[in-house]
């Protein structure tokens, strides 16, 4: 089975599951002297939420991202095994 014929969206579940789990991992590792250096990262996104105020509806967007090393790395990994499958 070739790249093209499997579907996106598991791609996408692998991503995404590779950067919450090296996330959580990165966060673990903060607190290990020799592993402090997978929770080096960088936030970016809105700091304040954006408000959209309609008079019926009020609608608030916001959006904040943390990036570390290991989340990185779980991404990678995530990649890897949806090519591997």
């Amino acid at each position: 089975m070739s790249v093209r014929d499997k579907s996106i969206w598991i791609l996408i579940v692998f991503i995404l599951s590779g950067l919450v789990i090296g996330g959580l991992l990165g966060d673990l590792a903060s607190r290990t002297n020799g592993l402090d250096w997978l929770a080096y990262g960088q936030s970016f996104g809105l700091e304040s939420p954006l408000v959209l105020n309609l008079s019926i509806i009020k609608v608030t967007f916001g959006l904040m991202l943390h990036i570390n090393i290991a989340s990185i790395i779980g991404m990678a990994i995530g990649i890897f095994i949806y090519r591997k499958i």
